[in-house]
């Protein structure tokens, strides 16, 4: 690519951008226009990718990090050849086109993860170069590597500034991740205005001091780029950012090098004016230049001669390795076929009626098994591995720059990293992550689990002590309102067994669910395994809720519970004369997605339904009706013994069992 069509091809993707987001009169054309040349770079030399495959395993990753410059990817996607029609760029930030807003994973063929909350590109990111070295120490061998592939970032001053950006970018430089290259737009221009208004610090210095190399590039020398990238890609034990200083807006007359560029159109006059600037036609609109066209058509041929020659190596690979084929293929299958595949190979701990466990040593049971059963299965803990009981380095090695096949991965106490690398893992493909912390602090990781609920990422959450019952450490750690606010985002799956059998189930669920995140919300404190009157529960379970005692006669009250609640309403219903129904409900998302005749026959109407639940009353009324009752706790702990704590909030069997007593 000749210095003269980088001119072209910039040329081309400021045309588009500033069209594009004119006709939507809506978007971010600064952006786009400031840093036209990394672009038309990226696309046209620096990355190894090929239209015509999407989903081209090998393929170099690139994630627009500053989402809002979302009409830069949509231009070169559709520069590259992607199937990405002029009429989608036309349709920009219109309902139901496939250039939306910001890139948003699943609609638009070439984009790799949603970005749009600034700083999360840059851990997905992470995740993606870590899912690289997790999977090129599984299957390459000396003779043939079928993954060797980079992943490029494009990164703007917010995302540079969010705390999440740093926290992943401490554990990338910590892990080494030699393969993970960052562009960071170092253009001084924020919504506000200048940077200078509230950011003064080194970033290249910042960026040193957490391993990486760093340099820096002028975004208009093509060469100077070159020779940058060149440099990062030669770093095989750090990862890389180079800052590219680069004009806002570059081309406009009036508004390049300000705010006022980068989040609203330019106006019927500037753009006039900007057009003129450039050399664009002025009587129309979405211009492309034709060495830019025929640039990368012939660029097409050339990329598609690297996809048929890394087939070639693949197929030499496969009659080498003809075991590693099948592992390859049972890892890179469908979602849905590595769940199936991976199940049939792994023996989930039992227990017996009776035996005393916390939920979360259950499930650390249950994740030795499914690490010793399914090589993809990777994740870890934010310093809380101990804790969690979510420890597997047994069966799965501790990631590290010296162990670069480890699937247990100590993500340091990064909660908000942590969500975003894990669905960067899930986003690469082949592999099934899994995060974990305290319950209390999903407030930190919710921006990322939320995304993942968008882009419909099978992650599982492993969220331990759960409830009042943490005790001594008190109200700053006693979740309370946390399972009703993550009940409130779409997509995402809760769990909340209340013994050790149901634990088991309840990874097993998660793990099928291939649509979606899951979160398995897991106690400290043992639990007494119950008997079950439901000689089917397993099966009915997975609708959400099952009945665990039933009465002799039609059910006067019917308790529902989770968790550590279960064994409460089974003392309660001990202490009353009345017919009760106890059910538990693993899920309250999966039962009020079940038809209301199933709904019905589990809580029949004309009985009093009470949910019993330590935390917030909130959404309970959806299960019990108007004229339920909610046994919950709507206020914040206290510091002490964990019994303790719930006799003097009121939370114990006997209350429960008063009020069964009155409820009519």
């Amino acid at each position: 690519m000749n210095n003269e069509t980088v001119q072209n091809v910039a040329l081309s993707i400021r045309s588009l951008a500033i069209d594009g987001v004119e006709t939507a009169k809506s978007g971010h054309p600064g952006l786009p226009m400031g840093v036209a040349e990394l672009g038309a770079l990226l696309y046209g030399e620096l990355m190894t990718h090929y239209p015509g495959d999407p989903n081209w395993p090998n393929r170099d990753r690139f994630v627009l990090s500053a989402g809002h410059g979302s009409m830069l990817l949509y231009a070169l996607l559709h520069l590259s050849g992607y199937d990405l029609p002029m009429e989608e760029l036309q349709r920009f930030r219109q309902v139901g086109s496939r250039t939306p807003g910001h890139p948003e994973y699943g609609y638009t063929p070439g984009v790799e993860t949603t970005t749009g909350p600034l700083g999360q590109g840059v851990g997905n990111a992470v995740g993606l170069a870590l899912a690289e070295r997790l999977l090129s120490a599984r299957f390459n061998t000396t003779e043939h590597k079928i993954v060797d592939h980079h992943t490029y970032v494009l990164a703007s001053d917010g995302d540079i500034m969010e705390g999440i950006c740093s926290e992943a970018s401490s554990l990338a430089g910590h892990l080494q991740l030699g393969k993970l290259i960052v562009f960071y737009d170092d253009n001084k221009i924020s919504i506000d205005g200048s940077t200078g208004l509230t950011f003064s610090e080194d970033v290249t210095a910042r960026y040193r001091a957490y391993g990486w190399h760093t340099s820096r590039a002028d975004v208009y020398d093509p060469d100077g780029l070159r020779a940058a990238a060149a440099e990062a890609r030669a770093q095989a034990d750090r990862p890389s950012l180079i800052a590219v200083s680069s004009v806002i807006g570059k081309g406009s007359p009036n508004k390049a090098g300000t705010a006022g560029v980068h989040g609203a159109a330019l106006g019927d006059d500037e753009v006039l004016a900007t057009k003129r600037a450039l050399g664009l036609p002025e009587d129309g609109q979405f211009y492309i230049h034709p060495d830019a066209k025929a640039f990368f058509a012939a660029h097409r041929d050339e990329l598609q001669q690297r996809y048929q020659r890394w087939n070639a190596l693949f197929e030499a690979w496969s009659l080498a390795n003809p075991q590693l084929r099948a592992e390859w293929d049972a890892a890179l299958a469908d979602p849905s076929a590595l769940v199936e595949g991976g199940l049939k190979q792994i023996t989930f701990p039992e227990f017996d009626v009776g035996d005393k466990v916390a939920t979360r040593s259950a499930s650390g049971q249950a994740i030795k098994a499914i690490a010793a059963g399914l090589p993809e299965f990777v994740g870890g803990s934010a310093d809380l591995a101990g804790s969690n009981s979510t420890g597997f380095s047994a069966e799965g090695g501790e990631q590290s720059a010296a162990n670069p096949a480890g699937r247990m991965i100590h993500f340091g106490i990064r909660e908000h990293a942590m969500g975003a690398i894990s669905n960067g893992l899930a986003l690469h493909g082949g592999l099934r992550p899994f995060a974990a912390t305290f319950l209390i602090f999903s407030d930190y990781m919710r921006p990322a689990v939320r995304l993942a609920a968008l882009m419909k990422l099978p992650v599982v959450y492993v969220w331990t002590h759960d409830s009042i019952y943490v005790g001594e450490d008190g109200p700053t750690h006693q979740p309370i309102e946390q399972l009703a606010a993550l009940r409130t985002i779409p997509n995402l799956v809760m769990l909340r067994p209340g013994d050790a059998q149901e634990t088991t189930l309840a990874w097993e669920i998660a793990l099928r669910r291939t649509e979606g995140p899951s979160g398995l919300v897991l106690t400290r404190q043992k639990l007494e395994v119950y008997s079950k009157d439901d000689p089917n529960w397993r099966e009915n379970a997975r609708t959400g809720a099952y009945v665990v005692r039933d009465s002799e006669g039609p059910a006067e009250v019917i308790l529902i519970a989770t968790g550590s609640e279960l064994n409460l309403a089974l003392a309660a219903a001990d202490q009353v004369d009345r017919p009760v129904r106890v059910i538990s409900m693993l899920s309250r998302e999966l039962f009020l997605q079940q038809p209301q005749a199933h709904r019905d026959a589990l809580v029949p109407p004309d009985a009093m339904a009470v949910a019993v639940e330590a935390g917030v009353s909130q959404g309970w009324h959806a299960v019990v009706g108007t004229s339920g009752r909610v046994f919950a706790i709507d206020r914040f702990g206290e510091s002490g013994p964990g019994a303790e704590v719930a006799e003097h909030l009121g939370f114990t069997a006997e209350k429960l069992a008063d009020l069964i007593r009155t409820t009519r």
